[in-house]
């Protein structure tokens, strides 16, 4: 079970990209270079889908976007742009690349697996 405000890790099959995620408010939250990572995609390219997801009004901003401080490398607490689940998948299926397409295969393996537990084990999940 996840609890709120506690860091999830994604991890590739390959081993090769490790994310944490952080979970917050019944969602998950990754920032831009994280969605780029997650991905395989240049910044630029995330950004890009970020700006026309939001200009098409796919999703709105307010709903899909927090501000948290986040730790960078050099050891500096920043306010750092997150954006939650509803952006990533947006995003991923947007992003044409093998990461991409892993991803939305986990995250649906996951769905699946909740929907196939009995009533019971749901709300267990939900405390």
């Amino acid at each position: 079970m996840v609890n709120k405000s506690e860091i999830v890790i994604y991890q590739t099959q390959d081993g090769n990209v490790k994310i944490d995620c952080r979970f917050e408010g019944d969602t998950f939250w990754l920032t831009q270079a994280q969605i780029a990572e997650l991905y395989g995609r240049d910044r630029t390219v995330i950004t890009k889908h970020l700006r026309n997801i939001l200009d098409d009004g796919e999703l709105e901003e307010n709903s899909v976007c927090a501000n948290y401080a986040h730790t960078a490398t050099d050891g500096k607490n920043y306010n750092t742009t997150f954006y939650n689940l509803d952006m990533i998948l947006a995003v991923g299926y947007r992003v044409k690349s093998p990461l991409g397409i892993q991803f939305r295969q986990w995250a649906t393996a996951i769905l699946l697996y909740l929907m196939t537990l009995p009533m019971w084990k749901r709300c267990i999940l939900q405390f």
